[in-house]
Protein backbone atom coordinates (compact mmCIF):
# COMPACT_ATOMS: atom_id res chain seq x y z
CA UNK A 1 0.00 0.00 0.00
CA UNK A 2 1.43 3.41 -0.89
CA UNK A 3 1.77 6.33 1.54
CA UNK A 4 -0.91 8.42 -0.20
CA UNK A 5 -3.61 5.77 0.23
CA UNK A 6 -2.53 5.10 3.80
CA UNK A 7 -2.78 8.79 4.65
CA UNK A 8 -6.29 9.03 3.22
CA UNK A 9 -7.42 5.92 5.08
CA UNK A 10 -5.83 7.09 8.35
CA UNK A 11 -7.46 10.48 8.03
CA UNK A 12 -10.89 8.85 7.90
CA UNK A 13 -10.25 6.59 10.92
CA UNK A 14 -11.70 9.11 13.34
CA UNK A 15 -14.99 9.50 11.51
CA UNK A 16 -18.02 7.52 12.62
CA UNK A 17 -18.75 6.44 9.05
CA UNK A 18 -15.56 4.41 8.62
CA UNK A 19 -16.09 0.95 7.20
CA UNK A 20 -14.23 -2.33 7.71
CA UNK A 21 -12.96 -2.51 4.14
CA UNK A 22 -11.28 0.90 4.32
CA UNK A 23 -9.56 0.14 7.61
CA UNK A 24 -8.63 -3.35 6.45
CA UNK A 25 -7.02 -2.11 3.23
CA UNK A 26 -5.08 0.58 5.09
CA UNK A 27 -3.87 -1.41 8.08
CA UNK A 28 -3.88 -5.13 7.26
CA UNK A 29 -0.22 -5.36 6.25
CA UNK A 30 0.95 -3.47 9.32
CA UNK A 31 -1.17 -5.51 11.72
CA UNK A 32 -0.06 -8.79 10.14
CA UNK A 33 3.60 -7.70 10.47
CA UNK A 34 3.13 -6.80 14.13
CA UNK A 35 1.69 -10.24 14.85
CA UNK A 36 4.32 -12.03 12.74
CA UNK A 37 7.04 -10.17 14.62
CA UNK A 38 5.81 -11.73 17.84
CA UNK A 39 4.87 -15.26 16.78
CA UNK A 40 7.42 -15.71 13.95
CA UNK A 41 4.88 -17.39 11.67
CA UNK A 42 3.75 -15.15 8.79
CA UNK A 43 0.98 -17.46 7.59
CA UNK A 44 -0.60 -17.76 11.04
CA UNK A 45 -0.08 -14.00 11.54
CA UNK A 46 -2.22 -13.31 8.46
CA UNK A 47 -5.02 -15.46 9.88
CA UNK A 48 -4.82 -13.73 13.25
CA UNK A 49 -4.78 -10.29 11.60
CA UNK A 50 -8.09 -11.08 9.93
CA UNK A 51 -9.48 -12.08 13.34
CA UNK A 52 -8.33 -8.73 14.78
CA UNK A 53 -10.21 -6.83 12.08
CA UNK A 54 -13.35 -8.89 12.56
CA UNK A 55 -13.18 -8.26 16.30
CA UNK A 56 -12.72 -4.54 15.62
CA UNK A 57 -15.80 -4.53 13.40
CA UNK A 58 -17.91 -6.31 16.04
CA UNK A 59 -16.90 -3.97 18.86
CA UNK A 60 -16.24 -0.62 17.21
CA UNK A 61 -19.64 0.92 17.98
CA UNK A 62 -19.05 0.41 21.71
CA UNK A 63 -15.74 2.34 21.56
CA UNK A 64 -14.96 5.96 20.97
CA UNK A 65 -11.21 5.55 20.31
CA UNK A 66 -9.57 5.50 16.89
CA UNK A 67 -9.13 2.33 14.89
CA UNK A 68 -5.37 2.46 14.45
CA UNK A 69 -4.47 2.39 18.15
CA UNK A 70 -7.09 -0.20 18.96
CA UNK A 71 -5.95 -2.47 16.12
CA UNK A 72 -2.31 -2.25 17.19
CA UNK A 73 -3.10 -3.12 20.83
CA UNK A 74 -5.42 -5.92 19.75
CA UNK A 75 -2.76 -7.30 17.40
CA UNK A 76 -0.19 -7.47 20.21
CA UNK A 77 -2.71 -9.12 22.55
CA UNK A 78 -3.73 -11.67 19.93
CA UNK A 79 -0.07 -12.46 19.20
CA UNK A 80 0.71 -12.98 22.88
CA UNK A 81 -2.37 -15.19 23.27
CA UNK A 82 -1.15 -17.25 20.33
CA UNK A 83 2.24 -17.70 21.98
CA UNK A 84 0.56 -18.86 25.21
CA UNK A 85 -1.67 -21.22 23.23
CA UNK A 86 1.36 -22.69 21.46
CA UNK A 87 3.14 -23.21 24.77
CA UNK A 88 0.17 -25.12 26.20
CA UNK A 89 -0.17 -27.20 23.05
CA UNK A 90 3.55 -27.95 23.08
CA UNK A 91 3.30 -29.23 26.66
CA UNK A 92 0.39 -31.49 25.79
CA UNK A 93 2.14 -32.74 22.67
CA UNK A 94 5.18 -33.73 24.75
CA UNK A 95 2.94 -35.62 27.19
CA UNK A 96 1.13 -37.35 24.34
CA UNK A 97 4.43 -38.24 22.67
CA UNK A 98 5.69 -39.66 25.96
CA UNK A 99 2.54 -41.73 26.43
CA UNK A 100 2.41 -42.98 22.86
CA UNK A 101 6.14 -43.71 22.62
CA UNK A 102 5.52 -47.26 23.75
CA UNK A 103 5.76 -46.39 27.43
CA UNK A 104 2.20 -47.44 28.19
CA UNK A 105 1.69 -51.04 27.09
CA UNK A 106 -1.57 -52.16 25.53
CA UNK A 107 -2.24 -55.67 26.84
CA UNK A 108 -2.56 -56.82 30.46
CA UNK A 109 0.60 -58.93 30.09
CA UNK A 110 2.52 -55.93 28.80
CA UNK A 111 1.19 -53.78 31.64
CA UNK A 112 2.32 -56.35 34.19
CA UNK A 113 5.73 -56.76 32.53
CA UNK A 114 6.26 -52.98 32.41
CA UNK A 115 5.29 -52.60 36.09
CA UNK A 116 7.61 -55.48 37.01
CA UNK A 117 10.46 -53.87 35.06
CA UNK A 118 9.88 -50.50 36.76
CA UNK A 119 9.99 -52.23 40.14
CA UNK A 120 13.32 -53.88 39.27
CA UNK A 121 14.77 -50.56 38.16
CA UNK A 122 13.63 -48.89 41.40
CA UNK A 123 15.25 -51.66 43.45
CA UNK A 124 18.53 -51.24 41.61
CA UNK A 125 18.42 -47.44 41.90
CA UNK A 126 17.88 -47.82 45.65
CA UNK A 127 20.85 -50.22 45.90
CA UNK A 128 23.47 -48.11 44.07
CA UNK A 129 25.11 -44.98 45.45
CA UNK A 130 22.66 -42.08 45.75
CA UNK A 131 24.87 -39.84 43.60
CA UNK A 132 24.81 -42.43 40.80
CA UNK A 133 21.04 -42.78 41.06
CA UNK A 134 20.59 -38.99 40.96
CA UNK A 135 22.76 -38.69 37.86
CA UNK A 136 20.93 -41.46 36.04
CA UNK A 137 17.47 -40.17 36.93
CA UNK A 138 18.24 -36.59 35.98
CA UNK A 139 19.83 -37.67 32.71
CA UNK A 140 16.81 -39.88 31.98
CA UNK A 141 14.73 -36.71 32.27
CA UNK A 142 16.72 -35.14 29.43
CA UNK A 143 18.92 -32.79 31.44
CA UNK A 144 22.02 -31.70 29.55
CA UNK A 145 25.51 -32.16 30.96
CA UNK A 146 25.55 -28.47 31.90
CA UNK A 147 22.19 -28.79 33.68
CA UNK A 148 23.38 -31.92 35.49
CA UNK A 149 26.53 -30.13 36.64
CA UNK A 150 24.52 -27.21 37.92
CA UNK A 151 21.87 -29.34 39.64
CA UNK A 152 24.39 -31.61 41.39
CA UNK A 153 27.15 -29.04 41.90
CA UNK A 154 29.62 -30.87 39.64
CA UNK A 155 32.30 -29.80 37.19
CA UNK A 156 30.76 -29.92 33.70
CA UNK A 157 33.77 -31.71 32.18
CA UNK A 158 33.46 -34.58 34.68
CA UNK A 159 29.75 -35.25 34.10
CA UNK A 160 30.36 -37.69 31.22
CA UNK A 161 32.80 -39.77 33.22
CA UNK A 162 30.50 -39.76 36.26
CA UNK A 163 27.54 -40.80 34.12
CA UNK A 164 29.59 -43.67 32.71
CA UNK A 165 30.47 -44.83 36.19
CA UNK A 166 26.84 -44.53 37.29
CA UNK A 167 25.63 -46.53 34.29
CA UNK A 168 28.23 -49.24 34.97
CA UNK A 169 27.24 -49.40 38.66
CA UNK A 170 23.60 -49.72 37.61
CA UNK A 171 24.41 -52.45 35.07
CA UNK A 172 26.45 -54.48 37.58
CA UNK A 173 23.78 -54.25 40.29
CA UNK A 174 21.00 -55.08 37.87
CA UNK A 175 22.85 -58.14 36.53
CA UNK A 176 23.71 -59.24 40.08
CA UNK A 177 20.06 -59.04 41.15
CA UNK A 178 18.20 -60.11 38.02
CA UNK A 179 20.67 -61.79 35.67
CA UNK A 180 22.26 -60.94 32.34
CA UNK A 181 19.25 -62.05 30.31
CA UNK A 182 16.99 -59.51 32.07
CA UNK A 183 19.51 -56.73 31.38
CA UNK A 184 19.71 -57.63 27.73
CA UNK A 185 23.16 -59.19 27.83
CA UNK A 186 23.75 -62.59 26.30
Amino acid sequence: MDAANEGVAEATFDSAEIDLETVFRAQYGRIARVIAGVIRDPARAEELAVEVFLKWERTRLARSEGAEGWLHRAAVRVALSELRRRTVISRYERVIAFVTAGRIPATPDEIYAAADERQRVRQVLNAIAPRHAELLLLRANDLSYQELATALNLNTVSVGKLLGRAAEAFRKEFVRRHGKERYGEE
